[in-house]
């Protein structure tokens, strides 16, 4: 048996709103850690009402917030990274208790969310506009980017630290103040880094938070007092929040699921390709959008490289995720791991061969949501495994014969978010790289490539919309053009 994270090393409040921090006015939520299935405490969760009085804080401090100089806002936002690196321990022990996070790997997300806001704290000061020559008449013609206004921010429960220092870096330095919605599956480290922008010195009423189940999200859609939603999740949800967005014809940006191809070629370093391909099922305890989990590899070295799996796959320590040697933890939930164990069930009845793994883990284990690192060859590109995305800790492996093949095979899927190529050969490399129907790809890497300076997003079923880089800072700024008749001057 493994511990339980302890009520009282976790966050009281459920709400963060202009400033003050309280309770929600809804149900008690009992939030279960994932590594002991055992409640850590209940969670009074936001109502719609709630969301009502962030929106209204949210839009009281939106103007000062636009108006406010760049190289001010700069300044908080240097701030508040340091203080993610200073509260990085404990920032990351929430993140373990909400979601069963790895210990070894939870403080990065403090550090990452630090390298985001130094990021965009450094365009808030460098938001410039530009002249455009036009015809017909002496005339002065420039645009101009603003702010939105109100920005509403709906975090999945996979990387809630993550996913909001993703969506809310930009958001603030482009000027728009900001709704949270805080998962009520892990909504602790959302709520300890709110509280970290007060004491950087945010205005009350910047960053607002409301954590709740789908009711509050619903809500936030549908308020006329939110001028655009980012939501990061599942597509199927997405489809609901376009619908709803549809009758206030709010703007959306949309950071969804995805099965991203692992493509290995014969020429490429074998034990560095298994290893990262590993890491698509023990990233997040697999529960991650851009995993890589299909793993197409050159024929001539296919088995081989299912020899490397597997063995590499009885080396990674599954177990608590608050001991620093654990490597991979547990999913979130006993529904998801029902759901995951089925889709591999079903795997095999349709012809994969077992690698490694396929079942829940007993003995110390018994008690949480794990399961064993999960290896499936000979998946055929039709198949239930191939198509869906299974969020979890399995493998599909299929061989290829030739690029064509491996790219037709990569492409046939209704997601396009990640793929990852593994070669030694620069122009296939690039040719490859230019045939992927994905928002990001990577030649040999695994995932390090996602750094605050460079645009994320995806395509087809993936969503739409970029974060991170100069893109990521243009999603929160909509253009405003201005023209000017010389030929009638205005008066100074």
């Amino acid at each position: 048996m493994f511990p339980t994270p302890q009520a009282a090393d976790l966050p009281t409040a459920s709400l963060i709103i202009g400033g003050e921090s309280g309770q929600g006015g809804g149900a008690a939520h009992p939030h279960i850690y994932p590594g002991t299935a055992r409640v850590t405490k209940e969670v009074r969760l936001a109502t719609p009402a709630d969301v009502d009085t962030a929106v209204a804080a949210a839009r009281a401090a939106a103007p000062a917030w636009r108006a406010m100089n760049g190289d001010k806002r700069r300044d908080l936002f240097f701030k508040l990274a340091t203080l993610c690196e200073a509260n990085a321990q404990a920032l990351g022990q929430l993140v373990t208790a909400e979601n069963g996070s790895i210990s070894m790997a939870a403080p990065y997300m403090a550090y990452d969310a630090a390298q985001k806001f130094r990021y965009f704290g450094g365009w808030a000061d460098k938001i410039q506009g530009r002249t455009v020559a036009t015809w017909g008449g002496p005339a002065h013609d420039y645009v101009a980017y603003e702010p939105y206004g109100v920005i509403g921010a709906i975090i999945p429960w996979n990387g809630p630290l993550f996913a909001v220092t993703m969506v809310i870096a930009p958001a603030l330095a482009a000027g728009n103040t900001v709704v949270i919605k805080s998962p009520e599956l892990a909504p602790f480290s959302v709520m300890g880094l709110a509280a970290l922008f007060a004491e950087a010195g945010f205005p009350a009423g910047v960053v607002n938070v409301v954590t709740g189940a789908g009711d509050v999200g619903a809500a936030m859609v549908a308020h006329p007092g939110i001028d655009k939603i980012q939501f990061v999740g599942s597509g199927a949800t997405a489809k609901k929040v376009l619908t709803s967005a549809a009758d206030t014809l709010k703007l959306c940006g949309l950071e969804l699921g995805g099965k991203s191809a692992v493509i290995v070629f014969a020429d490429a370093d074998l034990q560095e390709a298994a290893k990262r391909g590993l890491s698509g099922a023990v990233s997040a305890n697999g529960q991650g959008c851009v995993n890589g989990t299909r793993l197409l590899v050159e024929r001539s070295i296919y088995e081989p490289y299912l020899q490397m799996l597997g063995a590499m796959a009885g080396h990674v320590k599954v177990g608590d995720p608050m001991d620093p040697t654990t490597t991979m933890g547990p999913v979130i939930s006993d529904v998801a791991l029902a759901r995951i164990l089925g889709v591999t069930t079903q795997a095999q009845t349709e012809g994969a061969r077992l690698v490694s793994g396929g079942a829940r883990l007993g003995g110390d284990h018994a008690d949480g949501y794990f399961m064993g690192l999960t290896v499936l060859a000979d998946v055929e590109q039709g198949s239930t495994l191939a198509r869906e995305e299974v969020f979890g800790p399995v493998l599909a492996v299929t061989p290829f014969d030739s690029e064509d093949e491996a790219i037709a095979i990569a492409n046939g899927t209704e997601y396009g978010l990640g793929a990852y190529i593994h070669t030694s050969n620069l122009a296939r490399a690039h040719t490859m790289a230019a045939a992927m129907d994905a928002g990001m790809v990577q030649v040999n890497g695994s995932g390090e490539g996602m750094t605050p300076c460079v645009p994320f997003g995806g395509m087809k079923q993936s969503g739409y919309g970029r974060l991170g880089g100069e893109a990521g800072l243009h999603e929160f700024l909509r253009v405003k053009n201005v023209w000017m008749n010389l030929s009638r001057p205005v008066a100074a």
